[in-house]
C-alpha cells in the first residue's frame, strides 16, 4: 500500500504554497512589484537620456529639418524664419560639380584604403599571433601607437616624410639618383599619399581585432585541416578567413567614408580639389560659407550611403559557420 503524504493523511492540515508567491519561510524571496523596478531603471537612466536627447536626438532631427530649408547664418538667432525649400538642396547637390568630385574622391579613398588596411592588418596579425615569438608585445604596441597619436603629430611626421625637398623619401630618392615627386602638391599623388597615411593610422586597430579573431579560431579545426592535407594557403583561405568574417564587420568602412582629418590637416582639399572629401566639403559649406541647410543635405546623403554599405556588409560578412 503506498505511503500517504502528511497533507493527504491529514485533510485538516493547511495548504502550503510554494513558488515565488509563497511565504518567506519557503526559502524564496518574495516577488517585488514590477513597476518599482521599472521606476528605478528609468531614474538611473535619466541622466543618459537627457544627454542623449540634448546632444544626439535633437541635433539629428534639427539637421534633418534644416536640410529642407535655406537655413544660413542669418537664421541662427531666428531659426523659424528659415524658408522651406523642399528637395531643392538635394537636387542641387547632384548638379554641383564640387560635391560630385568630393563624392568620387571619397569613393576612391574607401575602395583603395579599406582593402589595403584589412589585408595589411590581417598579415600583421598573423605574424604577431604565430610568426613572431620574441618582443611580441613591443611590436603590438608599436603598430598600435599611431591609433592613439594626435592627428597634428601625425601630420608633422608625414609632412617630413613627404616633403619634396628635405623629406625622408626625397633624401632616399636623391641617394638613388632620382627625384621624388611633390606628393601633397600633385593631383596624381595627393590622394594616394593620404590613403597611405590613413592605412598607417588605422592599421593598429584592425590588427588588434584580427589578433582577437585569430585567437578565437578553434585549434582542433586547424589540426583537422592539417590532417586532411591542407597547406598553409588552403588553411588560410578555407578556414581562417571564413571564421574571421564576423571580425571583419568591425573593420568597417564608416571611418573611411567620414574621412575628414587627413585632408583637412594635410592638404585642405587641394590641389584643385583632388583630396576634397564629402565630410570636408560639408564642413566648408556649413562653417565657412554658412550654407547650413545645404550642408545638412550633404550629411544625410552621406548617411544614406553609409547605411546602404552597412546593410551590404551585414549581408556579406554575417556569420554562416553555424
Amino acid at each position: 500500500m503506498p505511503l500517504l503524504t502528511k497533507a493527504a493523511a491529514d485533510p485538516a492540515a493547511p495548504e502550503t504554497r510554494t513558488g515565488p508567491d509563497g511565504p518567506p519561510g519557503d526559502g524564496r524571496r518574495p516577488r517585488r512589484p514590477l513597476g518599482r523596478h521599472n521606476l528605478y531603471g528609468w531614474l538611473f537612466s535619466t541622466p543618459f537620456l537627457v544627454l542623449f536627447a540634448v546632444f544626439m536626438a535633437f541635433p539629428i532631427v534639427a539637421t534633418l529639418l534644416m536640410s529642407f530649408t535655406d537655413f544660413g547664418a542669418r537664421h541662427v538667432t531666428r531659426p523659424l524664419e528659415a524658408e522651406f525649400v523642399g528637395l531643392e538642396n538635394y537636387t542641387e547637390l547632384f548638379e554641383d560639380d564640387r560635391f560630385l568630385k568630393a563624392l568620387f574622391n571619397t569613393a576612391y579613398f574607401v575602395v583603395v584604403g579599406v582593402p589595403l588596411t584589412i589585408l595589411l592588418g590581417l598579415l600583421v596579425a598573423i605574424l604577431l599571433n604565430n610568426g613572431i615569438d620574441r618582443a611580441r608585445t613591443f611590436f603590438r604596441v608599436g603598430f598600435y601607437a599611431p591609433v592613439v597619436t594626435a592627428i597634428v603629430a601625425v601630420a608633422v611626421v608625414w609632412r617630413f616624410v613627404l616633403d619634396p625637398s628635405d623629406g625622408l623619401i626625397a633624401g632616399l630618392a636623391a641617394e638613388l639618383g632620382m627625384t621624388a615627386p611633390d606628393f601633397l602638391g600633385s593631383e596624381t599623388w595627393a590622394m594616394p599619399s593620404l590613403i597611405a597615411m590613413a592605412v598607417w593610422r588605422n592599421l593598429g586597430t584592425v590588427m588588434v581585432l584580427f589578433i582577437a579573431g585569430l585567437q578565437a579560431v578553434p585549434a582542433d579545426v586547424r589540426e583537422a585541416a592539417r590532417l586532411d592535407g591542407a597547406g598553409a594557403w588552403q588553411e588560410m583561405r578555407r578556414i581562417t578567413v571564413p571564421l574571421l568574417r564576423p571580425t571583419m564587420l568591425y573593420a568597417t568602412t564608416i571611418g573611411y567614408l567620414n574621412v575628414f582629418e587627413e585632408p583637412f590637416v594635410m592638404t585642405q582639399g587641394g590641389p584643385s580639389d583632388a583630396t576634397l572629401t564629402v565630410s570636408l566639403d560639408m564642413y566648408r559649406e556649413g562653417f565657412n560659407f554658412f550654407h547650413m541647410g545645404y550642408a545638412s543635405a550633404m550629411a544625410y546623403v552621406l548617411f544614406v550611403v553609409i547605411m546602404g554599405i552597412t546593410v551590404l556588409q551585414l549581408r556579406l560578412l554575417k556569420d554562416n559557420t553555424r
